[in-house]
C-alpha cells in the first residue's frame, strides 16, 4: 500500500461531522500544502481532544493527499481515534487499513504504534487481532500486556486474564497499577473472590496498594462482593483517599438503604476538605429520594447551587428526588429551568409524573418533547407505554409504537425493557394477538419477556398457553424465577388446572429451589379453592412458612361462599377480622357466605356490627377515558 492509495482513508472524509464549523475546519486544513507534520499531528491531536475522533481520522486523510509524510507520533494517534469511533459496520475494514499502512509505512516494530493499535482491536472486542498483533511485537512493555489483557478481560474471559498476567510476570515484566485496575474489573464482573484476594494481596507485597487507582479498584471489588466489613477497613486504614474513594463507599451504603451512614459519610468527607463532585451529591440525592428525606435533600440541593454543580444527571436526579416526596411543583419548576441541558431531564421529569400518578401529563410531556430538539430515549419510551397502559389508550400506543418503528428504535435498544411495556400494554388492552407479535419479534428474550407473556395468558384465561409458553422458555434455555412461577400458577387459577398448579409448585421448589413467597401460597390456595378442596387449601395456610395475611384469607373466604361452607366461612372471617377490622369489603363477602348457607341470623348480626362500625361499602362505578392526543 502506497502511502496514497488506502481506499479506506479516500473515504474517510464522510466521517466528518456535517455541522458548517468542523466543515470550514476541514477546508483549511486542505488549503495549506506546506503545513508541516508535526502540525498535522497537532491538527489531528485538536480533534481527538475536542472528542471529534471521526474528524481526526478525516484530517489524516486530508494530509495524506496534502502530501504530507506521518511519523512516528501520527499513526498511533490515527489509532486512538480508530479505537473512540462507535462500533459500525466498516470499523474492520479501518483498523486494517491502519495496521497496514503502518507495517508499510516502517512503523511495524515501533512499540508505541503496536500498543495503540492493540488498544484499538481491544476496545472493539475484535481479541483475535489483538493477540496476533501482540504476539507478531518483536518488544513488548507493560502496556503492551496491559493492551492484551483489557482485551481479554472485556469479553470476560478471566482465565485467560490469569494466564497472561503470570506469563507477564514471567519474562520479567511486573504488573502496574493500570494492569491490576483491569483484572481487578475482571474479578469483579465474574464475582471471582479468591482471584480478587490475591491481586489485593499482590497490591500489597508491590507497594501499589497505596495507588488510589488501586485502591478504588479493591474498594470496588470488596463491595461487590459483598465483603463490605473489609472494604470499610481497607477505607479506614487508607493513608491516602480521594473523592472516588468516599463515592465508593458512600455509593455502597446507598446501594443497602443505610441512609444515616451515606450521611455520616457525608459530612465526614467535607469536614476532611474532600470537594463532592457530581457524582457524589448525585449518590446522596437517590438515597434521600428511597427514604422520602426531604429536608435533608433540600439542603444538599442549597449546597450543590452555591457550589455551582449543576450537572444534567444532577439535576435530573434532583427531578427525581422532588417528585418521590410529592413535591412535583418543585420538579417541574427545575425541569423548566434546565430541560434544554440533557435528555436524563426529560426521562427524569417523565417518570416523576408516573410516580405521581400524572399519566396524562407524561403524555403531555412527549408531546412537547417531539415539538423540542431532544430525541425521545428508550426510558422514556418505556414509561410513555406504562401511563398509556394505566389510561387504556390502546390507539396511543399503536401510534407511539409506529414511531417507533419509523425510527428505527428497535435496533437502537440493548434490552427487552421497552418490548415488554408494549406487551403489558397490548395484554391489559386485550389485543392478545399483538401482544404475541411483539413477543415474537423480541430477538433477546430476557426472563421478564417471557414472565409478561405468560402473565398476558393468564390475565386472559389461557392456562394451557401459558403452560405451553412455559415448556418453550425452558427448551431455550431460561431459567425461571419466582415472578414467572406467579404468573403460572395464577393462569392455573383462572383456568381450574390443579394438577398442573401443584406440579408447578412442586417445579419451583425443588427442580429450581425457589422458595415460595405469600403470593405463591395465595395462587394455590385460590385454585384448590375454585375447584372446592377447600381442607386442601386450609392444609396449604396452615403448612407454609410465611404468616398469612389479609388477601390469602380472603381468597379462602371467597371460595367459602363459593362452594357454600358457612363453617369454615367463619373460621376464615374471624381471622380476617383479627388482621383487618376495618375492611367492609371482608364483611360483605362474609355475610353472602352465611347467606348462601341460609344462615339468615349470622347474616342480620354481621349486618348489625357493620352498622356500628359505621362500615359503608362504596358502590362499584366505572370509568370511560377521553382521547388524549400528545
Amino acid at each position: 500500500m502506497s502511502l496514497n492509495s488506502s481506499s479506506a482513508f479516500r473515504r474517510a472524509p464522510a466521517l466528518l461531522p456535517s455541522s458548517p464549523s468542523t466543515s470550514r475546519a476541514g477546508a483549511a486544513l486542505l488549503s495549506p500544502p506546506s503545513s508541516t507534520t508535526d502540525q498535522w499531528n497537532a491538527a489531528i491531536r485538536d480533534r481527538l481532544h475536542a472528542g471529534l475522533p471521526a474528524a481526526a481520522v478525516s484530517t489524516f486523510a486530508a494530509m495524506l493527499r496534502a502530501g504530507a509524510r506521518p511519523d512516528g507520533y501520527t499513526l498511533p494517534l490515527l489509532n486512538r481515534a480508530a479505537a473512540s469511533l462507535p462500533a459500525r459496520r466498516g470499523e474492520a475494514e479501518l483498523f486494517g487499513a491502519a495496521h497496514s499502512f503502518g507495517v508499510r509505512a516502517g512503523f511495524a516494530a515501533n512499540i508505541y504504534f503496536c500498543n495503540t493499535l492493540v488498544d484499538a482491536y481491544a476496545r472493539h472486542g475484535m481479541v483475535g487481532r489483538a493477540r496476533k498483533l501482540f504476539d507478531e511485537m518483536p518488544t513488548r512493555d507493560v502496556v503492551s500486556w496491559t493492551s492484551l489483557v483489557s482485551a481479554h478481560a472485556g469479553v470476560g474471559d478471566v482465565r485467560e486474564v490469569s494466564r497472561l498476567l503470570s506469563y507477564m510476570r514471567m519474562e520479567g515484566c511486573e504488573p502496574s497499577a493500570v494492569t491490576l485496575a483491569v483484572v481487578l474489573r475482571a474479578c469483579t464482573a465474574k464475582e471471582d473472590v479468591v482471584g480478587g484476594g490475591q491481586l489485593h494481596c499482590y497490591a500489597v507485597k508491590s507497594g501499589l496498594s497505596d495507588n488510589l487507582l488501586v485502591l478504588n479498584s479493591i474498594l470496588t471489588h470488596l463491595c461487590r462482593m459483598p465483603a463490605l466489613d473489609d472494604a470499610v477497613a481497607l477505607f479506614e486504614q487508607s493513608p491516602r483517599r480521594d473523592a472516588i474513594s468516599w463515592n465508593i463507599m458512600i455509593s455502597e451504603y446507598s446501594s443497602e438503604g443505610n441512609i444515616s451512614k451515606v450521611a455520616e459519610m457525608y459530612q465526614r468527607m467535607r469536614r476532611e476538605e474532600v470537594c463532592p463532585s457530581c457524582q457524589t451529591i448525585t449518590t446522596i440525592v437517590a438515597a434521600f429520594a428511597k427514604r422520602k428525606c426531604l429536608r435533608e435533600g433540600e439542603k444538599l440541593h442549597s449546597f450543590a447551587f452555591r457550589s455551582g454543580l449543576n450537572d444534567a444527571i444532577l439535576v435530573a436526579s434532583f427531578v427525581d428526588f422532588y417528585a418521590k416526596c410529592n413535591r412535583l411543583a418543585s420538579s417541574v419548576q427545575l425541569f423548566e429551568e434546565f430541560s434544554e441541558t440533557g435528555s436524563c431531564i426529560w426521562s427524569s421529569m417523565n417518570w416523576g409524573f408516573i410516580y405521581c400518578g400524572q399519566f396524562i401529563e407524561v403524555i403531555h410531556l412527549f408531546g412537547r418533547m417531539l415539538n423540542s430538539s431532544s430525541v425521545p430515549s428508550v426510558d422514556m419510551l418505556q414509561g410513555l407505554f406504562i401511563s398509556y397502559r394505566e389510561l387504556g389508550a390502546l390507539r396511543l400506543g399503536k401510534a407511539t409504537h409506529g414511531y417507533m418503528i419509523r425510527n428505527n428504535y428497535d435496533a437502537q435498544s440493548e434490552n427487552s425493557a421497552l418490548e415488554t411495556s408494549i406487551i403489558k400494554l397490548y395484554a391489559s388492552c386485550g389485543d392478545l394477538n399483538l401482544a404475541q407479535r411483539c413477543f415474537d419479534s423480541i430477538h433477546q428474550k430476557d426472563i421478564v419477556a417471557w414472565s409478561s407473556m405468560i402473565e398476558a395468558y393468564a390475565i386472559h384465561g389461557y392456562g394451557v398457553e401459558a403452560l405451553a409458553l412455559f415448556h418453550r422458555m425452558l427448551v431455550e434455555g431460561v431459567r425461571p424465577n419466582g415472578v414467572t412461577f406467579l404468573s403460572l400458577l395464577s393462569a392455573c387459577s383462572h383456568s381450574g388446572l390443579v394438577s398442573e398448579a401443584h406440579e408447578l409448585f412442586d417445579c419451583m421448589t425443588r427442580t429450581f429451589g425457589i422458595t415460595p413467597e405469600l403470593g405463591h401460597y395465595t395462587c394455590m390456595v385460590d385454585v384448590l379453592g375454585r375447584s372446592g378442596n377447600l381442607d386442601d387449601a386450609l392444609q396449604v395456610i396452615s403448612d407454609m412458612n410465611v404468616k398469612p395475611d389479609g388477601r390469602i384469607w380472603g381468597a379462602l373466604l371467597a371460595s367459602c361462599r363459593t362452594h357454600s361452607n358457612s363453617k369454615l366461612a367463619s373460621y376464615a372471617a374471624q381471622k380476617l377480622m383479627e388482621l383487618e377490622p376495618g375492611n367492609v369489603g371482608y364483611h360483605v363477602v362474609f355475610s353472602n357466605a352465611q347467606a348462601g348457607s341460609n344462615r339468615w341470623d349470622e347474616v342480620e348480626s354481621i349486618r348489625s356490627s357493620m352498622v356500628e362500625m359505621d362500615l359503608q361499602k362504596l358502590p362499584a362505578w366505572t370509568c370511560v377515558s377521553e382521547t388524549v392526543s400528545p
